[in-house]
Protein backbone atom coordinates (compact mmCIF):
# COMPACT_ATOMS: atom_id res chain seq x y z
CA UNK A 1 0.00 0.00 0.00
CA UNK A 2 2.92 2.33 0.54
CA UNK A 3 3.83 2.05 -3.14
CA UNK A 4 0.32 3.00 -4.20
CA UNK A 5 0.30 5.92 -1.77
CA UNK A 6 3.65 7.19 -2.96
CA UNK A 7 2.46 6.85 -6.59
CA UNK A 8 -0.54 9.09 -5.85
CA UNK A 9 1.67 11.64 -4.09
CA UNK A 10 4.17 11.71 -6.95
CA UNK A 11 1.42 12.07 -9.58
CA UNK A 12 -0.19 14.88 -7.56
CA UNK A 13 3.07 16.75 -7.11
CA UNK A 14 4.08 16.33 -10.74
CA UNK A 15 0.72 17.58 -11.96
CA UNK A 16 0.91 20.66 -9.74
CA UNK A 17 4.48 21.51 -10.74
CA UNK A 18 3.87 20.74 -14.43
CA UNK A 19 0.80 22.98 -14.36
CA UNK A 20 3.01 25.98 -13.69
CA UNK A 21 4.84 25.23 -16.95
CA UNK A 22 1.56 24.82 -18.90
CA UNK A 23 2.06 21.06 -19.24
CA UNK A 24 -0.64 18.57 -18.32
CA UNK A 25 0.30 14.92 -17.75
CA UNK A 26 -1.65 12.71 -20.14
CA UNK A 27 -2.96 10.56 -17.30
CA UNK A 28 -4.67 13.61 -15.76
CA UNK A 29 -5.88 15.52 -18.81
CA UNK A 30 -9.49 14.46 -18.14
CA UNK A 31 -9.70 16.44 -14.88
CA UNK A 32 -9.69 19.74 -16.78
CA UNK A 33 -13.06 18.93 -18.38
CA UNK A 34 -14.77 20.33 -15.27
CA UNK A 35 -12.67 23.48 -14.96
CA UNK A 36 -9.61 24.67 -13.11
CA UNK A 37 -11.11 24.67 -9.63
CA UNK A 38 -12.13 21.02 -9.84
CA UNK A 39 -8.76 20.13 -11.35
CA UNK A 40 -6.99 21.76 -8.40
CA UNK A 41 -9.27 19.90 -6.02
CA UNK A 42 -8.44 16.58 -7.63
CA UNK A 43 -4.69 17.32 -7.57
CA UNK A 44 -4.78 18.29 -3.90
CA UNK A 45 -7.00 15.29 -3.20
CA UNK A 46 -4.39 13.03 -4.80
CA UNK A 47 -1.76 14.47 -2.49
CA UNK A 48 -3.87 14.08 0.64
CA UNK A 49 -5.15 10.61 -0.25
CA UNK A 50 -1.69 9.38 -1.22
CA UNK A 51 -0.11 10.78 1.93
CA UNK A 52 -2.78 9.27 4.14
CA UNK A 53 -2.49 5.90 2.41
CA UNK A 54 1.29 5.95 2.74
CA UNK A 55 1.29 6.94 6.39
CA UNK A 56 -1.51 4.61 7.46
CA UNK A 57 0.06 1.63 5.75
CA UNK A 58 3.39 2.42 7.40
CA UNK A 59 1.77 2.33 10.84
CA UNK A 60 -0.07 -0.92 10.27
CA UNK A 61 2.94 -2.61 8.68
CA UNK A 62 5.23 -1.95 11.64
CA UNK A 63 2.82 -3.35 14.25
Amino acid sequence: MQKIGSFFVIIGLLSIVAGFFNYVPKILIWIYNWGDAVAWGIKIGLLIFGSALYLLSAKTRNT
